[in-house]
């Protein structure tokens, strides 16, 4: 019998109290809930209620929880960005193993740093690079090791961003500053590099890259536009980064059409539509999208030359009406085009008729990343306890800093004119 793994939680917020730590209820055999940390009391004091956790293995912040002798047999830690790499040292040092949410940093220096102290330690660290877990990408990955398509030569693939998500997140929200986060192309987007060489095996060779922040910004702020959604804006209603409407009204994602997960429940930890109004008035989600502080792009392309001379093009959008990813890959035998939006995969070979598959039929619970969420910590649980090796699908730090290189050589690129950069000079 699987020995069941212990946990504490470094972050409270929409990834720790509201993805991670609800697995221990998922898989009850295998995690159990220990220790949190957070510097908001009321998230410590419900992760207490509803995990029975002890009152004094709950900390006002990852540091305090570090102090600490070792409280579990793991760490999550889901805290922010630059933030990560300092507290895995730690709690390497004390002793966990660690599944730590991406970015790893947008650091060279750090990512560098701490595949050299997992290795001085032993320990384990995972990246949550959960793309690699779904169902979906799974079935893709498996076609082309059946060399379906034969010898990859070139992909298109396209992260749709989400108009919406957008505007929470990187224009009004947490990651909206790559000063204080990650440049926009490795926190969203180094999953779909991580994803992209994992599904080809192979190596990029060199990088350019274009991109920038092409709307959200006060120039382009309609006339009438007021700086907060709540104070008498009068283009309101031709406006669809209205944040009322996001919040509260949109079918999707308003809370008054009965959506109170994320993202309302990043504005406020019980939404209603009382919480989530005061929450448009006096918090940073209900500013005007034109009058933020943000700085990260809203559109990025990036071009990748593999050292086998084929191609990889990239391209991460904000204007899109859907969340999902698009790729088609193109090979010496046939073409797959790979919609999970859709969720379906369509194969065919060269003179050949195609081959839908519906990967909705292949799974129950495509919830959190299409299932990725929970492939993920499945998966970091069977390895921390030896339950199952270190194969191609584990997202090692020492793998998923390949993904970082990528995508922090695309960011000089971009800042750069677009000028080719060298992977050799990026990873030395």
């Amino acid at each position: 019998m699987q020995k069941q793994v212990t946990a504490a939680i470094a972050g409270l917020g929409s990834r720790g109290k509201d993805v991670y730590a609800p697995m221990s209820r998922l898989f009850p055999e295998k995690l159990k809930i220990t220790a949190v940390a957070d510097p908001d009391p009321s998230r410590a004091m419900q992760m207490r209620e509803e995990y029975r956790i002890e009152e004094d293995r709950c900390f006002g912040s990852a540091e305090e929880m570090l102090e600490q002798p070792r409280l579990a047999d793991v760490m999550i830690i889901a805290t922010q960005d630059r933030q990560h790499v300092r507290q895995a040292v730690r709690a390497m040092e004390r002793g966990y193993d660690i599944l730590l949410e991406k970015p790893v940093s947008p650091e060279l220096d750090e990512c560098r740093e701490i595949v050299r102290r997992a290795e001085e330690l032993k320990r384990k660290v995972v990246v949550c690079h959960v793309l690699r877990y779904t169902p979906f990408y799974q079935t893709v990955k498996s076609l082309l090791d059946a060399g379906r398509i034969g010898e990859v030569v070139s992909v298109m693939a396209v992260e749709n961003v989400g108009y919406w998500h957008q505007a929470h997140s990187f224009v009004r929200g947490s990651w909206r500053d790559s000063d204080t986060t990650s440049p926009m192309i490795l926190q969203k987007c180094c999953h779909d590099m991580d994803m992209l060489l994992w599904l080809t095996g192979k190596t990029c060779e060199s990088v350019s890259s274009y991109g920038d922040t092409y709307l959200f910004k006060k120039e382009k702020a309609p006339a009438g536009a007021a700086h907060r959604c709540t104070g008498g804006c009068r283009v309101k209603e031709a406006c669809p980064f209205d944040a009322e409407k996001i919040y509260l009204t949109d079918k999707e994602t308003g809370v008054l059409e009965g959506n109170c997960g994320w993202p309302a429940n990043v504005l406020t930890m019980h939404p209603d539509g009382e919480s989530v109004r005061r929450a448009l008035e006096e918090g940073p989600y209900g500013r005007c999208v034109y009058y933020c502080d943000n700085n990260v792009v809203d559109h990025q392309v990036v071009n990748m030359n593999m050292t086998d001379g084929s191609t990889v093009s990239f391209t991460m959008c904000g204007f899109t009406a859907d969340c999902s990813r698009y790729a088609k890959l193109m090979g010496t035998k046939g073409q797959i085009i790979a919609d999970m939006g859709a969720n379906t995969i369509e194969v065919t070979p060269f003179g050949k008729d195609a081959e839908l598959i519906d990967v909705s039929r292949m799974a129950e619970d495509f919830s959190g990343h299409g299932g990725g969420d929970r492939g993920l910590v499945s998966a970091f649980l069977d390895f921390v306890t030896g339950e199952q090796s270190e194969d191609d699908t584990i997202s090692s730090v020492e793998r998923s800093l390949e993904s970082h290189y990528i995508a922090l050589a695309a960011e000089e690129s971009r800042r750069n004119g677009g000028a080719v950069i060298r992977m050799e000079q990026v990873r030395k």
